[in-house]
């Protein structure tokens, strides 16, 4: 009999056995790997106010930029960075920056004025080894040269018609920045590392991966998840409070203990935000932003009624929080019968705050039974499903959340599931959406009136709102008799055990399709479904945990953990096992956190593709909540040394060996293709900028200059995406172009330490990175156009080959490699061998195409075909194990997600250099307007125009002729910027279609190729060019000029190559303005002005011969009118001056005055009658004459 204690002892003395076991067998490799130092990355959040402090951290709630970073850049007047020269860029003074709007939206391009701005944070980053001081390590770093790398990673939006979907990627490196903490030093005590946390529009949850640059010493690459916490707010006080509920700082051991476990719900990879209820009789709910590396205990704000009624049976009321359910901005839980939903405060993705203000109740008079999610958005939008009972029994109410908006619509629409099916009573118990074929799975329970239940999988068209039963479940599990797995044909025998479904889980990349209760169902085409006979019958699965990348967890009633590699038919059980008393041995003996005597398991889910629990711990009567790592490829590999091995006798003692059930020794991916073209990733480089400091610490003023180079960098890109093609193909080209034949100058300066404002920026040390290499594994996911293809090659090795029908024969039949198509209507993948003898080797070139006509065209990223390739190496799925300084690595099967339509990344642009030059070549001369706008060149009216287009790879940067077909519209216009109107679409038509009769043609061509319906005419860089006509009744017809000059139109012009481009899947559409001048006049106007400049000229003429004619006798008019004139002035001079004269006189002898004014009076009337005669003389003689 066993001594009495606890059992948690005893467990170690036994597990310790297995741990031994496993030690000794451990390679000579894994030694290598465990004597070096354990070190890990540190990353927080900080705040301008918080950096340099010691032990700060924040949230990341703020959105908005901060406009306090371009007062540092006003400081750095002689350097590349020219703040002055940067807003007449973006102005308009000197370049015009162009943005493209979607046609139909009523905008046109408009321009923005831009400065040097800054994000709100800034990732502070550590590291720390296993025993040692951080504060000491990161100084021995930063001394031997270590700069941490930091690669930002931003998700595409869900809303795709309002952001631009892109894979987008920025590479900083990290800035040392001594701790504002008194130190007695001299130099340092206490310093971190720092870089800006960019923003992006559309984006809200952010991927950061921290390296090395590969000096000093060497620590492991690390991921975190950065997102942005919509339901916090900031009080005036400058404190954060949730706006979803109040914050609970007790986690009371009831909540968790005993408590079971549930399923983890959100949107995969769009999520900033998780939640998790189940907390019993508390209306409260874990919530997180960092995928549980930290959390908040929040009391929900929610009315928490309960309405019973006939319809609602609800036996009674509680208050836990059942179901919860994370989308991209909106959050929603069910309570009882009842369902809210909350919008987070999300700027970043809705331009606007569209952001709840309290739980909002919705489907307030239905009896919600169950939420079911959907794990993919589609179209633009995310969903949800609610489950009813009572009066709307056998009916789903589908949930639309577009933008934060939630809608709900009542599925089917005509008539009930139960009616569809020709059934009395039914009720659903199970809905899975499949966005692809825009299709409802339901699983339906069926009760017919001899009361015998039964459950079919029925099918729900949302299109055509047609309902059809696609399978029938059994009532018993089947018999398998031994085998791993069983086809279910209905010829086979069958237990006595009831099967009872529960529900359906669905991967959209592979199609597979999951029924699961007491057993476990798959199918491939919802039709034909294979039983999996590894998990017991006696167990009843509570839920599915999907990585929708080959893997899948399963966690039963009891809490016990399984696990199913997609494409076997073998259940692994993880929890308990013997494989993981071993690993909990190990992590005991080495004194782990992780681990205690009293566990409870919260939830599991799949981070990455690693599978991870978050588990409240109790010990020594305190309870955490912690998150682990669930080693699943080390409990395997545990397994398997605990189950095949063999004692065998050699002499005296004995010997044990292992059979090692993996066909390979060696794999290796080799010659895969640069990992751009099919990743569509774009990467940009920014490094922080040097500062004139002895020991390289950055101060408050160049961690500024850094956010504002990185915040405009950004920016650039955002404004790339304009319709006319610059010359240089490379967003960051215009930043530089000016300043680029100063560089040397600017180095100068730098290098004499005399650079303005103590830093240099380095020109060159931002733009895009396009030679990325693959690094030997394959790329998350691959983007296939139209008959693309992907190649790569597979290297293996085999093991232990025995001596039977030659060498070549002995390699093929030891590894054999396959390929399985989860859409092969649509892919095809081509293997080849080569065996490598001398090498016991088998090279396998694996070339993965596109058929060409499963996809119609579409825009870039937008309703891509999900599906899959799944590279196996025959009986090595479970078996088969790669040691690595991060453990051991599961080998043999490859899943890759691949989405076929046209990818991101590629654009339509209008070549306007090209297009100058080849105008200018072929009509003998080129006419610029009399305004030279350099962003907009004119062409004339009278010339024939030959446009022309690029295709601008914006990953790979490159960039070419477009050869494809198109049609050209003209699609509005006006004769200024500020006047141009849309058209509407019969409007387009009679402007632009050869068929027009109303004489309303803008323009023409001699191509005599059309569209199909010969509406449009289709054209190529072959063309034989445009030429304009502006016929009576088209907008463009007789435009009144507005100066001297002649008159101007601005046209603007949609490109598109749907429907009559069949290189491609990309519907590339490209909307742009055309400026013309020397647009003629009508002939009833020009008759007009001719008819007023002839009459004016007449009159001028006749008004010449007139003045001719009549010039002499107005020379003599003239002529007697200016002696008048003279004389009168004469006269009055003349009477003026006699009159002073006789006051004088007068004042000398009184007695003369009378006699000599009289005398001069009488001289005065003399001398005017003499004048007088002369004057007659005068004219009788030029009347004579």
């Amino acid at each position: 009999m066993s001594p009495a204690g606890p059992a948690w002892p005893r467990l170690l003395v036994l597990q310790a056995l297995w741990a031994l076991l496993v030690v000794l067998l451990a390679p000579w490799s894994l030694w290598a790997i465990k004597n070096t130092q354990e070190c890990t990355w540190q990353v927080v959040l900080n705040n301008f106010e918080t950096v340099g402090k010691k032990d700060a951290s924040d949230r990341f709630v703020d959105q908005e930029p901060l406009y306090t970073v371009d007062k540092v850049f006003s400081l750095l007047v002689d350097s590349p960075i020219d703040p002055d020269e940067v807003r007449g860029l973006v102005s308009g003074k000197r370049e015009r920056s162009w943005t493209c709007t979607p046609l139909g939206s009523g905008h046109l391009p408009t321009l923005s004025l831009q400065t040097y701005l800054g994000f709100p944070y800034y990732l502070k980053i550590n590291y720390s080894c296993k025993g040692e001081s951080s504060e000491a390590l990161v100084r021995k770093g930063h001394l031997t040269g270590l700069k941490p790398v930091v690669l930002v990673t931003f998700q595409s939006p869900v809303n795709f018609h309002r952001w631009k979907i892109e894979q987008l990627q920025i590479q900083m490196e990290a800035a040392p920045f001594r701790s504002r903490e008194r130190c007695n030093a001299e130099e340092v005590c206490l310093m971190s590392w720092y870089t800006p946390m960019p923003i992006k529009n559309g984006s809200v949850v952010m991927r950061v991966d921290v390296s090395s640059n590969g000096l000093g010493p060497t620590i492991p690459n690390k991921r975190f998840q950065v997102n942005i916490n919509g339901f916090l707010e900031r009080q005036q006080d400058n404190t954060l409070r949730f706006t979803v509920g109040n914050e609970l700082f007790n986690l009371i051991p009831r909540y968790f203990v005993n408590v079971p476990s549930r399923p983890l719900w959100y949107t995969v990879d769009q999520t900033p935000v998780f939640i998790l209820g189940g907390i019993p009789e508390e209306k409260a709910i874990l919530l997180t932003d960092t995928n549980f590396k930290d959390f908040s205990l929040v009391e929900l704000s929610i009315d928490s009624c309960w309405v019973g009624s006939f319809y609602c049976p609800h036996a009674n009321f509680t208050a836990t929080i059942y179901d919860a359910i994370a989308t991209e901005s909106t959050l929603f839980i069910r309570q009882n019968q009842l369902i809210y939903y909350f919008t987070g405060d999300y700027t970043t993705l809705h331009e606007s705050n569209h952001g709840s203000e309290r739980w909002v109740r919705v489907l307030a008079n239905e009896c919600i039974k169950k939420l079911c999610p959907v794990h993919f958005h589609s179209n633009g939008s995310e969903y949800v499903m609610a489950l009813t009972t009572g009066k709307h029994e056998g009916y789903v109410h589908f949930g639309t959340i577009t933008d934060g908006r939630v809608s709900f619509e009542l599925l089917p629409r005509q008539r009930s599931v139960c009616s569809g099916i020709l059934v009395v009573n039914c009720s659903i118990t199970w809905a899975v959406f499949i966005a692809g074929d825009y299709n409802l799975l339901l699983l339906v329970e069926i009760e017919d009136p001899s009361t015998r239940k039964y459950f079919q999988v029925v099918s729900y068209d949302l299109v055509s709102d047609y309902l059809v039963v696609l399978y029938t479940i059994p009532e018993f599990i089947p018999d398998a008799r031994g085998l791993e797995f069983l086809m279910i044909l209905g010829t086979e025998s069958y237990t006595n055990f009831p099967m009872v479904p529960k529900a359906m889980s669905y991967n959209p990349y592979n199609n597979l399709l999951f029924i699961w209760g007491n057993f476990l169902l798959q199918s491939y085409n919802s039709e034909n479904f294979i039983y999996l006979a590894d998990f017991p019958k006696e167990l009843s699965i509570k839920y599915l945990v999907n990585s929708f990348y080959g893997d899948m967890a399963i966690v039963t009633e009891t809490e016990e953990i399984w696990y199913l590699l997609e494409g076997s038919y073998q259940v692994y059980k993880l929890f308990p096992s013997k494989g993981w008393e071993v690993h909990v041995s190990l992590q005991v003996m080495q004194q782990s956190s992780l681990y205690a005597p009293s566990e409870t398991m919260v939830t599991l889910f799949y981070e990455d593709n690693k599978l991870y629990q978050l588990v409240y711990l109790t010990d020594n009567q305190q309870g955490r909540l912690v998150k682990r790592l669930v080693p699943v490829e080390q409990l395997l590999m545990y397994q398997q040394i605990s189950n095949d091995y063999l004692l065998e006798r050699q002499g005296s003692h004995l010997t044990l060996s292992f059979t090692n059930l993996c066909p390979f020794t060696v794999m290796r991916l080799r010659d895969l293709p640069n990992p751009l073209i099919y990743t569509r990733q774009e990467r940009y480089r920014a490094q922080p900028p040097r500062v004139l400091e002895p020991w390289g610490f950055h101060s408050d003023n160049s961690l500024a200059v850094y956010q504002g180079l990185v915040y405009y960098l950004l920016w650039l890109h955002s404004k790339y995406d304009k319709p006319y093609a610059d010359p240089v193909h490379d967003p960051a080209w215009r930043w530089w172009k000016n300043k680029k034949q100063d560089q040397d100058y600017y180095f100068y300066l730098a290098s004499n330490w005399r650079s303005a404002g103590g830093v240099h920026v380095d020109m060159a040390s931002y733009g895009r990175i396009y030679d990325l290499k693959a690094e030997n594994e394959l790329p998350e996911r691959i983007f296939l156009d139209k008959g693309t293809s992907y190649r790569f090659s597979v290297f293996l090795t085999a093991r232990e080959p025995e001596p039977l029908h030659g060498a070549s024969f002995q390699v093929q039949s030891r590894v054999s490699l396959a390929v399985v198509l989860a859409d092969p209507g649509c892919i095809e993948a081509v293997v080849k061998e080569k065996v490598l003898v001398n090498r016991n080797s088998v090279l396998f070139w694996v070339t993965l195409s596109d058929k060409r006509f499963c996809f119609d065209q579409g825009i870039r990223g937008h309703h891509l075909m999900k599906t899959s390739m799944l590279v196996k190496v025959v009986g090595s799925s479970g078996h088969c194990f790669q040691n690595t300084h991060q453990g051991p690595r599961m080998q043999g099967n490859l899943m890759v997600p691949l989405l076929i339509g046209c990818p991101p990344g590629k654009r339509l642009a209008f070549d306007i250099t090209y297009t100058l030059e080849y105008n200018r070549l072929q009509n003998k001369h080129y006419f610029d307007c009399v305004q030279v706008d350099p962003e907009m060149p004119c062409f004339l009216f009278r010339d024939v125009f030959y446009p022309f287009f690029l295709i601008q790879d914006l990953v790979t940067g490159d960039s070419g002729s477009f050869q494809g077909s198109y049609v050209l519209k003209v699609v509005g216009g006006g004769p200024t910027l500020d006047t141009i109107k849309e058209y509407s679409e019969e409007d387009i038509y009679r402007f632009n279609s050869p068929l027009d009769k109303t004489g309303s043609l803008i323009w023409t061509t001699r191509n005599a190729t059309t569209t199909e319906d010969s509406a449009f005419n289709i054209l190529s860089h072959n063309s034989l060019g445009i030429e304009w006509l502006c016929m009576e009744n088209s907008p463009c017809h007789d435009t009144i000029p507005h100066s001297i000059f002649a008159s101007e139109f601005f046209f603007k012009v949609l490109v598109s190559n749907r429907g009559v481009d069949r290189s491609t899947y990309c519907d590339y559409q490209l909307t742009f303005l055309l400026h013309i001048h020397g647009l003629p006049l009508s002939a009833r106007r020009a008759f007009l002005i001719l008819t007023v400049s002839a009459s004016l000229f007449a009159g001028l003429v006749i008004l010449y011969v007139i003045s001719c004619l009549l010039s002499p006798y107005v020379v003599k008019v003239c002529n007697v009118l200016c002696w008048k004139i003279n004389n009168i002035i004469a006269w009055e001079s003349y009477t003026y001056s006699t009159a002073s004269n006789t006051r004088d006189f007068s004042n000398t002898s009184g007695t003369k005055s009378g006699e000599s004014s009289g005398g001069i009076s009488r001289v005065a009337s003399k001398v005017a009658e003499e004048n007088k005669t002369d004057t007659k003389k005068t004219w009788r003689k030029k009347s004579i004459s």
